[in-house]
């Protein structure tokens, strides 16, 4: 978000008024007008900037608890290892053999 500039609220508060028929003349009361809209302005320019430094810590924290979440649930190295495929030989696979089936009794 642009920051506001001092005076730019009490110039759109002025034009706001002046289209609803209310006209702010120089005064005691515009002048209290002009500067409770410059502390506006400037209280929202910091909060600003303070939500923006506070985004930034709360982003870098995340990635730290991410990286942290990785380390502790990645697989360990040796464990790997163990469960990865042999390596395939190049000669063909024999066939499994045969088991011999037991001969059928006739029952008289």
């Amino acid at each position: 978000m642009k920051p506001i500039d001092k005076d730019e609220l009490y110039e759109h508060l002025s034009g706001f008024l002046k289209g609803k028929g209310v006209e702010l003349k120089e005064g005691a009361y515009t002048n209290g007008i002009q500067k409770g809209c410059t502390l506006l302005a400037e209280a929202i320019n910091l909060s600003q900037k303070g939500i923006s430094r506070a985004k930034d810590e709360v982003d870098k924290k995340l990635d730290a608890m991410r990286q942290v979440i990785h380390e502790k649930t990645a697989p360990k190295a040796k464990a790997a290892a163990q469960t990865a495929k042999p390596p395939r030989s190049k000669a063909k696979p024999q066939a499994p053999k045969a088991k011999a089936k037991p001969a059928k009794r006739s029952s008289v």
